[in-house]
Parts: structure tokens; C-alpha cells; sequence
């Protein structure tokens, strides 16, 4: 379906909206990074350990500046779910429960 047959039926397209994984994806990696960015502020620096580098400081901006990315990819090409799926034909070969075909005529 094109978005021109959504647009002129008169039905906005449907977005996965919160449940897309790079939404998800996106607030785990910007939870983690606010905690590593506060941990490098806020926290004991060893520089002896890292090298004279504050590890968690930029361990934590990088995880803000990607779980941005995941939020905004997410925002800026949403995924559009179909109105309509249509059901495949079942298969005998399939295991479990098979739909009853109405009887042909």
C-alpha cells in the first residue's frame, strides 16, 4: 500500500508508535548513559585506573548521544503497521489446529 491509498481513503496510517524496538532501544541506552554521565560528575575519579581518562563521563555521553539516535531515527521513519493483513492459506503440512474451509460448491 502506498502512503497516496492511505491519504485519500480518509485513514491516517497506523504507527508501532512506543512498542517500536528502537524506542525502546533508545531510552534503555539514555537511562544508562544519564547514570554513567552523573557516576563521571557526581562520582569518585580514579585516573590511574583509566589511564587519566573519566571513563564513565564519556562512556555516558556516548550512550546519551545514541540512545538520541535510536529516538529520533524512530521519530523521524516510523514504522507504519497495515491496516489489513491478510491471513495465508493454511498448509496441511502445518502442525496444530488447521481452520475449517467452508465446503466447496
Amino acid at each position: 500500500m502506498s502512503e497516496d491509498s492511505d491519504t485519500t481513503s480518509g485513514t491516517a496510517p497506523h504507527k508501532a508508535g512506543v512498542f517500536d524496538i528502537r524506542n525502546i532501544i533508545g531510552a534503555l541506552l539514555g537511562t544508562y548513559g544519564v547514570i554513567l554521565t552523573l557516576a563521571g560528575l557526581l562520582g569518585e575519579h580514579e585516573p590511574e585506573k583509566t589511564g587519566g581518562v573519566n571513563a564513565n563521563l564519556w562512556t555516558g555521553l556516548a550512550l546519551l548521544v545514541v540512545g538520541a539516535f535510536f529516538i529520533g531515527w524512530a521519530r523521524l521513519k516510523p514504522i507504519v503497521v497495515p491496516s489489513e493483513v491478510h491471513r495465508p492459506d493454511d498448509d496441511p503440512t502445518r502442525p496444530g489446529p488447521q481452520r475449517k474451509r467452508p465446503p466447496a460448491h
